[in-house]
């Protein structure tokens, strides 16, 4: 099976669930993990697409989103300093062939607010041909910058073993 993991990450966090989850499709096939900004062409012969991204404003980020977060205190570079999932998923051409895909998110856990980028990002893929084979999965984070919460990481890994029986069926 060949996968690819795209991930938008301001502050690492969402970079760290994508290689988690592309640890848990690891035993499936062959996978690959890109920052949106650096993606390039998918393969011809793609079975898999997993696209995550930050919440921002209850949806996915925007370019005034993407400034607005870099001013917030956090330690380290910004991640994805390029587009957005948002302007990648709109470039794509759509699929010659069916597509499964998925979508993941990162916010904050307290206090939950409406709005997801990976319902955003699911109905995006939808429209533009993908198959969406699992609901779109949220893992949490501290306060905007994080850290994850403990164990979000193993359940990310979970969640990517579980994609993959279900885009094998």
């Amino acid at each position: 099976m060949s996968t690819v993991v795209v991930y938008e990450s301001m502050f690492g966090n969402t970079r760290e669930i994508a290689e988690a989850v592309a640890r848990g499709l690891g035993a499936h096939g062959t996978v690959e993990v890109h920052e949106v900004g650096e993606v390039g062409t998918l393969p011809a012969d793609l079975d898999l697409l997993v696209v995550g991204g930050p919440t921002h404003a209850f949806s996915m980020s925007k370019p005034t989103t993407r400034a607005d977060a870099r001013t917030k205190p956090h330690e380290g570079e910004i991640v994805s300093t390029g587009i957005g999932l948002r302007e990648w998923i709109e470039s794509l051409p759509a699929p010659d062939h069916r597509v499964a895909v998925a979508t993941f998110d990162t916010r904050v856990r307290h206090p939950r607010l409406p709005g997801s980028a990976a319902k955003a990002a699911g109905k995006a893929l939808k429209a533009h041909g993908y198959r969406m084979i699992a609901d779109p999965e949220t893992f949490d984070v501290h306060g905007m910058t994080g850290p994850l919460f403990p164990g979000e990481t193993d359940r990310a890994a979970a969640w990517g073993e579980r994609l993959a029986s279900v885009a094998h069926a």
